[in-house]
């Protein structure tokens, strides 16, 4: 178990290095500051860009990605049921994390439409831990007064109820 768990934080470093040049962004010129791309609290995941002096040419700027995974190790496999199964693999696509599903308005021959980048945005995100702006929610079995009942219970209270 503890060797497939090694395997996958390798591959998972072996991912963050391949697909350190997969994104492409644009940004404004003479800016020094880091760029998050991607804040995927879903999976654990952070995609930060900047513009870094060049190695072989210092009077040049080359743009840097930073791919920060974090591998939750007592993940589940069905993170509401803390007696699933801890997971041992875990999958990352470039495409999807940096998919954009908030709609946005866009104003095309005088009229303002809503629009959305991604086309896949109604697809389920397979979540490693939980993500915080979420209420997630199960039910356990409690036992009061001789009888057996199940209870709901909130995974992430501060989500789930109002201030």
């Amino acid at each position: 178990m503890e060797g497939k768990m090694k395997s996958s934080l390798l591959l998972c470093a072996a991912l963050a290095v391949s697909l350190a040049f997969a994104l492409v962004a644009g940004y404004p010129e003479d800016s020094e500051d880091e760029y998050v791309l991607v804040n995927n609290k879903c999976q654990c995941v952070t995609v930060t860009s900047r513009f870094v002096p060049s190695k072989e040419n210092p009077d040049e700027e080359v743009l840097e990605r930073n791919i920060r995974i974090l591998v939750p190790l007592k993940a589940r496999e069905n993170i509401s049921d803390p007696l699933s199964p801890l997971r041992t693999t875990f999958v990352y696509r470039m495409t999807e994390l940096c998919k954009k599903c908030d709609p946005v308005e866009i104003e095309l021959g005088g009229e303002i439409y809503q629009a959305q980048q991604s086309t896949s945005c109604n697809e389920h995100e397979t979540c490693y831990t939980y993500n915080r702006d979420k209420c997630y929610t199960t039910t356990f079995p409690f036992y009061y007064h001789g009888e057996l009942k199940q209870v709901p219970a909130a995974l992430t209270p501060t989500s789930c109820y109002a201030d």
